[in-house]
C-alpha cells in the first residue's frame, strides 16, 4: 500500500459517468482561462503526482468514489456501495454458482440466484462500467506517462498496462470479449467506440503483459498491494487456463509454464494456517501475490470485503466474533456446495496397520458398514487397535460416519472373548453399555485394559469447512429466508492473535485476487489437460500439499489414481469458495449452464434446474447499446 492508504486525486477523476469516455479533462493541451481549473499539466506534473495517479488507479478496486463510504461517487446509476468493484466481482462470480443464495430484494439481485438476468439490470450495468472506468483512468494515465523519460515514471506506465489488462480480462471473462476497445492510442473526448471480439481481446491482453513482463519489478520486489512480476505471471496463467473457453484455443502449455513461473519463484510460500488467509491482518501472509488493500479507517466503503463479512453474518452468528458492529444477513451457500466438503472417500475403512503381530482388539459397533468397515457389529469386521508395547495399552485410528454412532471393544474376532463398554462413571467395564460418539470424523483411541479406561482425539478434519450451522438448515426451501442455508464463516475483521480489527463497521480484511494455492491446481489441472511438461507425481505433491494444510496432517492426501479433473473441480471449490472464481472455474468444466450440474434455485427452481447457454456470458447493458450504434449486444438476449 502506499503509507497505508490511497491518495485520491479528486480534482482529476471525479465526475466519469459515461462507461466507455476516454477522459474527464477536455482538452489537455490548452491553458484554462479560469485559475480554478485544473488541467492534465498539473495533475501530471512530477514523478510524484504520477505516483499518486497511479495510487487512484489501485484505489478503483478498493473504494467507490472521492469520499468515503458515499459521496462523491465514480459512478452514477447505481448505489455507490453496490458499484464497489470487488463487491461487484464478488456478486457476478459467486451468486450465479452454487457457493451462495442471496436473501435481499433488489431491483435486479434475485435473478443472480436464478441466472436469469437482462441488459437491463443494474448490477450487470454496474460490473460493466466499473471494469471500463478504471480502463478509462487506466488509458488517461498511459496517455500521459507514456511521453515521459523518467525511469520511475516508467515503470508506473508497466503497472497501469497491467491494471489495464487485469480489467480487460474480467471483461472478456464475464462478457465475453464483445466489448467497447478504448486504449491510449484512440481520441479524448466523448466518441464511439468500435465493439471487439474475444479474440482480439484475448490477444491483446496477452501481448500486453508479455510485453510488460520484464518492466516489471521482479517477483515479491514490489510494495504489498501493487503488481509486480509474480502478478503478470498469474494473470497470465489464468488468462491461458481459460483459452479454451475465451477462444477455443489450447493454451495449457502456457498456463502450465506461468504457474510454474509463480510456484518456482521462491518468493510466495502457502500459509500455515488456511483461516488467516482472510482475517484483518492477512498482508501479512506470504502466499498472497496480489491482494486488494482494504483499511477501515482510511479506505471506507460499503463493498469490497465489508461487504463479503457483513453480508454473511444474520441469525444466531455472534457479529462481534466476527469483528463487526452487526451483519446484513444476506450470503449463505447451498447444500450441494456443503456436500464438496464430505470426506468420506478418504477415510471411510481407515484403520491402523499392524505391521509388527502386536495384540489387538477390535472397536465394533453400529458405525461399521457406513464407515466402510463391512457388517455392523461384526467382530470379525472390527476395527483394530493395537498394544505396540504388548502392554494392555492399545491405539489405533477409526472413522465414523456419522455422529451419535455406538460402539463398544472386543479382544476376539467375535463374541465370545468379551467385550468392554461404558460403566457409567466415563470408564470401561467387562459387557457394559454401548459407548457413543459424538460428532463424525476420525479419531484416535487409546484404550488402558490394565485401568479400564479409554480416549479418543478428533484427528483429521476439513478445516477450510467455514459454515456456521446453528439454526441454519442445511436445505433451503425459500431463498428469501437466512436461516436457510449454512453461513460461511471463512471472512472476518479480526486479527490472526484473535483481537479485533480498530473499527468494526469497516473492514481491513484485504481481498486476494492472486494466491500461491490457485496456482498449485492450475499446475494439477493443466498436467491433467495435456500439457507437455506436467508431471502428475509433482501435481500430486502440490495438491496434497493443500490437504495437508487444510486436515492438519496426511490423512487425507491423494494418490495418483484419485487426482482427475472432478477431482480437481471439486478441490478448487474447497480451496477457493467465496473469492470470485466460481463462475469461471464451472465454465471451464461445462458445469455452469444447462444441466449437467444443478443446484438449489439454480434456473429458478428450489431443486435447480437447467439453463441456457447464453447465460454463459452477461449481456452488454441497454444503456451503452443504446447510445453506441457500433456496439451488438451479446447472443440471446
Amino acid at each position: 500500500m502506499f503509507n497505508n492508504k490511497f491518495k485520491i486525486l479528486a480534482f482529476a477523476l471525479v465526475g466519469l459517468t459515461v462507461a466507455f469516455a476516454t477522459s474527464c479533462v477536455n482538452d489537455l493541451n490548452t491553458s484554462p482561462i479560469d485559475d480554478s481549473e485544473v488541467t492534465a499539466a498539473q495533475v501530471y506534473d512530477t514523478p510524484d503526482d504520477f505516483r499518486q495517479v497511479l495510487a487512484k488507479l489501485y484505489a478503483g478496486y478498493a473504494v467507490t468514489g472521492q469520499e468515503g463510504p458515499a459521496g462523491q461517487g465514480d459512478i452514477q446509476g447505481i448505489d455507490e456501495g453496490f458499484s464497489s468493484y470487488i463487491r461487484q466481482l464478488w456478486v457476478h462470480q459467486t451468486l450465479p454458482t452454487d457457493e451462495a443464495v442471496v436473501a435481499w430484494n433488489d431491483p435486479g439481485l434475485p435473478e443472480y440466484n436464478f441466472q436469469a438476468w437482462g441488459p437491463s439490470n443494474d448490477f450487470v450495468m454496474g460490473m460493466y462500467s466499473r471494469v471500463f472506468y478504471q480502463i478509462t483512468t487506466a488509458n488517461e494515465f498511459i496517455r500521459e506517462a507514456q511521453n515521459r523519460d523518467e525511469s520511475i515514471i516508467q515503470s508506473y506506465l508497466a503497472e497501469a498496462r497491467f491494471l489495464r489488462a487485469f480489467s480487460y480480462w474480467h471483461a472478456l471473462d464475464l462478457f465475453g470479449g464483445n466489448v467497447p476497445f478504448v486504449t491510449e492510442n484512440d481520441p479524448i473526448g466523448a466518441f464511439e467506440p468500435e465493439q471487439t471480439n474475444a479474440n482480439d481481446l484475448f490477444a491483446f491482453i496477452e501481448s500486453e503483459l508479455l510485453d510488460i513482463e520484464d518492466e516489471l519489478l521482479s517477483a515479491g520486489q514490489s510494495e504489498y498491494g501493487r503488481i509486480d512480476r509474480g502478478a503478470a505471471w498469474a494473470l497470465l496463467s489464468k488468462l491461458y487456463l481459460n483459452a479454451e473457453v475465451y477462444v477455443g484455443q489450447d493454451r495449457y502449455d502456457d498456463a502450465l509454464t506461468y504457474a510454474e513461473n509463480v510456484i518456482n519463484s521462491g518468493v510466495y510460500e502457502l500459509d500455515g494456517n488456511y483461516e488467516h488467509l482472510f482475517l484483518a491482518d492477512n498482508n501479512q501472509s506470504q502466499e498472497i501475490i496480489f491482494g486488494i488493500p482494504q483499511d477501515g479507517e482510511n479506505m471506507r466503503t460499503f463493498g469490497g470485503t465489508t461487504f463479503i463479512v457483513h453480508a454473511a453474518v444474520g441469525g444466531n452468528m455472534s457479529a462481534s466474533s466476527f469483528g463487526i458492529n452487526g451483519g446484513w444477513a444476506g450470503h449463505r451457500t447451498t447444500p450441494e456446495f456443503v456436500n464438496l466438503f464430505d470426506s468420506s472417500d478418504f477415510f471411510a475403512g481407515a484403520q491402523t496397520e499392524n505391521t509388527g503381530g502386536y495384540p489387538e482388539i477390535y472397536v465394533v459397533g453400529g458405525f461399521q458398514a457406513a464407515s466402510g468397515y463391512e457388517n455392523d457389529w461384526s467382530p470379525a469386521d472390527g476395527v483394530q487397535l493395537i498394544s505396540e508395547n504388548s502392554d494392555d495399552v492399545y491405539t489405533g485410528v477409526v472413522y465414523f460416519a456419522s455422529a451419535g454412532a455406538e460402539y463398544k471393544f472386543t479382544n476376539e474376532r467375535d463374541w465370545g472373548g468379551g467385550d468392554w463398554g461404558d460403566d457409567g462413571e466415563g470408564g470401561l467395564e467387562p459387557g457394559g453399555g454401548n459407548l457413543v460418539v459424538n460428532q463424525a470424523g476420525v479419531y484416535t483411541f487409546t484404550v488402558d485394559l490394565n485401568e479400564g479406561t479409554y480416549s479418543l482425539e478428533a484427528g483429521a478434519s476439513e478445516n477450510r469447512a467455514m459454515f456456521f450451522t446453528d439454526g441454519q438448515s442445511l436445505e433451503i426451501d425459500d431463498y428469501r429466508d437466512f436461516n436457510q442455508g449454512y453461513s460461511v464463516s471463512k471472512w472476518k475483521n479480526v486479527q490472526r492473535d484473535g483481537s479485533p480489527a480498530p473499527r468494526t463497521d469497516f473492514v481491513y480484511t484485504d481481498f486476494p485476487v492472486f494466491r500461491l494455492a490457485d496456482f498449485h491446481l492450475i499446475y494439477a489441472e493443466a498436467t491433467l489437460r495435456g500439457a507437455s511438461g506436467g508431471s502428475v507425481p509433482q501435481a500430486v505433491a502440490y495438491v496434497n500439499e493443500l490437504r495437508e494444510r487444510a486436515f492438519g496432517g496426511p490423512e487425507a492426501n491423494i494418490n495418483a489414481g484419485d487426482l482427475n479433473l472432478n477431482f480437481i473441480l471439486d478441490e478448487r471449490g474447497r480451496e477457493l469458495y467465496w473469492e470470485a472464481h466460481r463462475r469461471t472455474d464451472l465454465r471451464r468444466f461445462d458445469r455452469y449452464t444447462g444441466d449437467n450440474y444443478l443446484w438449489s434455485w439454480k434456473g429458478g427452481s428450489q431443486a435447480g434446474t437447467g439453463t441456457s447457454s447464453h447465460y454463459e456470458i452477461f449481456p452488454i447493458p441497454s444503456s451503452d447499446i443504446n447510445s453506441n450504434l457500433n456496439l451488438s449486444q451479446n447472443p440471446g438476449y
